[in-house]
């Protein structure tokens, strides 16, 4: 197991010194004036690095299959997409609606969730676990699909994509989150509840690579991982969750930090009528408000991968109920950042 770890973990960091050369000779910089830094260009995106160093130990580690396939082809369509709009970007519509296209890719080829465990069994009356695959839609090219997971699947993985691309504000953001939930997806894999070392050994490369890219991502960055990285990174924490056998809950715990900023903003735009889709220049994500309260960027980095681990080796250990208790005082814990990181007066636009 160790040996494709650290290949990966080598070819990450090598590839990455490259582009600190290459990049720079071909234009693949990034744009700083746009959003107000004064600081030289850097490589960017080198997102894509880590994409093509997990689907060259990808080709090896699994056997074809259907399945296999689907992730390929995801991957593939989701690193050109946004490997285009780093540089020229898109309309935020197109971009989500190739979200939802590799999302169904990876669900029709047989990356799904069928099922869910009640946290409260006795809510509503409904019982211990809840099936999503009542009800099927027959197709001729993938056969019968069921549609409550179908529909739960691609909204999973449609959070897991956005919510880490939203945390992409501050450099080493992703990559140190993405290290923790690979890191302990993989623990859990080896855990007598889920008991998959093929699929530890898939989270603790993309771990690898995650650290891999953090090196030269951490601040003072010297690369731009972009939009490319971070959907890259969300896209396979989603999946490997539904791998393990749908544990959502662990890698929300994991992931609380982005994706209960990510629901906030949200709600945040629902509220002010303006587009979800479209991004503000105010202060609306956590590490921008933090940010302009005086944090430095290593401070608010070592804020989230405290809590991530917190919660995460927590979720180790708990049952349903347990999680989902926890993830309600994450709930607690992440609204009280947020009022602690409201604009200060002066700074209100």
């Amino acid at each position: 197991m160790v040996v494709p770890i650290v290949v990966c973990l080598l070819a990450t960091v090598v590839l990455h010194g490259f582009a600190r050369r290459f990049f720079p000779l071909v234009g693949l910089l990034d744009f700083p004036g746009h959003y107000g830094l004064k600081r030289r260009r850097l490589p960017y995106p080198t997102g894509i690095i880590a994409l093509l160093v997990f689907l060259g130990e990808y080709a090896f580690l699994e056997p074809p299959s259907l399945q296999k396939t689907g992730l390929l082809l995801a991957i593939a369509a989701l690193g050109i997409v946004t490997f285009y709009d780093d540089r020229a970007p898109l309309s935020p519509f197109l971009r989500l609606s190739v979200h939802i296209l590799c999302a169904f890719l990876v669900f029709a080829t047989g990356t799904r969730i069928y099922t869910l465990t009640n946290p409260v069994p006795s809510f509503l009356g409904m019982g211990d676990i809840l099936k999503l695959d009542t009800l099927d839609f027959q197709t001729s090219l993938f056969g019968p699909l069921p549609v409550f997971s179908g529909i739960f699947t691609i909204l999973w993985l449609g959070i897991t994509i956005n919510a880490l691309n939203w945390f992409d504000g501050i450099p080493g953001q992703v990559s140190i989150i993405s290290v923790i939930a690979f890191a302990t997806i993989g623990f859990l894999s080896l855990s007598d509840r889920v008991n998959q070392p093929h699929l530890a050994l898939l989270a603790f490369v993309l771990a690898a690579v995650a650290l891999g890219s953090a090196v030269f991502d951490f601040p003072p960055p010297r690369v731009v991982l972009g939009d490319t990285g971070a959907m890259f990174f969300g896209l396979m924490i989603g999946v490997l969750t539904i791998y393990s056998g749908g544990k959502v809950a662990t890698a929300f715990l994991v992931l609380g930090v982005p994706i209960f900023d990510f629901l906030f903003v949200i709600a945040r735009r629902v509220l002010r009528g303006t587009s979800v889709v479209h991004g503000s220049t105010t202060n609306e994500h956590l590490h921008h408000r933090l940010l302009a309260r005086g944090w430095s960027p290593r401070a608010i980095i070592a804020l989230t991968a405290v809590i991530g681990s917190a919660f995460g080796v927590t979720a180790l250990f708990l049952s349903t109920t347990g999680k989902f208790l926890a993830a309600l005082l994450l709930g607690a814990l992440m609204l009280t950042l947020s009022a602690f990181s409201r604009p200060l007066p002066s700074s209100r636009r």
